[in-house]
C-alpha cells in the first residue's frame, strides 16, 4: 500500500473515531455560577493596557473542557482534556465513556495524532488544515493557543496605539492593523476582553470569538465560556472550561507522541493550509 493511500485511510479512520467520540460523549449542560459582567466602558488606553498585562502573565492553560461543535459534520458535544502552552503547543485528549479515544498533539510546525484503539500514530505538518480535521479549530497552533487563553490574536498589535475606537453596545471596541492583510477588532466590557473579530482587506469578517462567564481563579479573572465562529464552512465551536489551571509548568514531552511497540506510523499528506473565508458583518 502506498504512503498516500495509508495517509488517506488513516485520516478517514481518525475522523471516524473522532465523530464517534463526539456522538457518544454528548453531555447536557451543567448549571454553573456565572460572574456578573461589568458595564463600565474604559478609555482605550486602559482597556489595551489591561489585555497587555494579561499577555505578559499568561503562559499556559490546562483544563477539562466540554467542546460543542456545529457545522457541516453535524452537531456534536465531547468531553476533552485540553493543554495549551505559548507560543504554539497544544494537546487535546478526546474522551469517550471507555477512556481516551484520540490524542492530538501539535508543537510548532508538527502535529501527531494517536489512535489507541488500533495503535496508529499519524504525523505531519501542523497548520489550519490539520487542526481543523482533528480539533475542529481551523487555525495554526499559535493562533489557536492565543484564542484558547483569551488573548489578542497577535500580541504584537498591542505595542501600538489602536487605529480606531468606538462603542458597540456596552463594549469599547478597538481596531488594530495586524500582520499582512489582516485587521483586528478587540471588544472590552470593563477591563475584560469579550470579543475578537478579524477582518480581511475588504472589511469582511473572517472569524469572530466571544468570551464570557469570567470567574476569579486566583491570579486573575478568566473566561469559562468561549464561542468561536469560523466562516470557511459555517462552523461554530463552543468551549466550556470546567477547571482551568493557568501558568503551571508543562514539560515539552507533553506535546510529543512517541510510537509504542507495534505502533503503525502514517505520514499525513496535507500540504495547503485552510483559507478562512469571509462572513457577514
Amino acid at each position: 500500500m502506498s504512503n498516500n493511500t495509508r495517509s488517506i485511510s488513516g485520516l478517514r479512520a481518525a475522523a471516524h473515531i473522532l465523530a464517534v467520540v463526539l456522538i457518544l460523549s454528548g453531555l447536557t449542560g451543567c448549571a454553573a455560577r456565572r460572574a456578573a459582567t461589568p458595564n463600565l466602558i474604559l478609555p482605550p488606553e486602559n482597556a489595551a493596557s489591561s489585555l497587555a498585562d494579561r499577555d505578559h502573565l499568561l503562559t499556559s492553560l490546562q483544563t477539562p473542557v466540554i467542546m460543542d461543535y456545529s457545522g457541516p459534520s453535524g452537531h456534536f458535544k465531547a468531553r476533552e482534556q485540553l493543554i495549551a502552552r505559548r507560543p504554539a503547543s497544544l494537546r487535546v485528549d478526546a474522551m469517550s465513556p471507555l477512556g481516551v479515544a484520540l490524542i492530538v498533539a501539535a508543537d510548532g510546525a508538527q502535529i501527531a495524532v494517536f489512535n489507541p484503539a488500533n495503535n496508529t500514530l499519524m504525523r505531519g505538518t501542523a497548520n489550519a488544515t490539520t487542526l481543523a480535521h482533528f480539533t475542529r479549530i481551523p487555525m495554526a497552533p499559535a493562533q489557536a493557543v492565543q484564542l484558547l487563553l483569551g488573548l489578542a490574536p497577535d500580541n504584537s498589535i498591542l505595542a501600538a496605539a489602536p487605529s480606531g475606537s468606538r462603542t458597540e453596545g456596552d463594549m469599547r471596541v478597538l481596531s488594530y492593523a495586524g500582520t499582512g492583510a489582516v485587521g483586528y477588532e478587540l471588544g472590552f466590557s470593563g477591563d475584560q476582553l469579550v470579543l475578537v473579530r478579524a477582518r480581511n482587506t475588504a472589511g469582511q469578517v473572517t472569524y469572530e470569538v466571544h468570551y464570557a462567564d469570567y470567574r476569579d481563579i486566583g491570579a486573575m479573572k478568566f473566561p469559562f465560556e468561549i464561542e468561536a465562529f469560523f466562516f470557511a464552512n459555517a462552523t461554530t465551536i463552543k468551549f466550556h472550561y470546567l477547571n482551568p489551571l493557568i501558568d503551571r509548568q508543562i514539560t515539552d514531552s507533553t506535546f510529543v507522541l512517541s510510537p509504542r511497540p507495534g505502533t503503525r506510523l502514517i505520514e499525513l499528506g496535507f500540504v495547503a493550509p485552510l483559507t478562512l473565508h469571509a462572513g457577514p458583518g
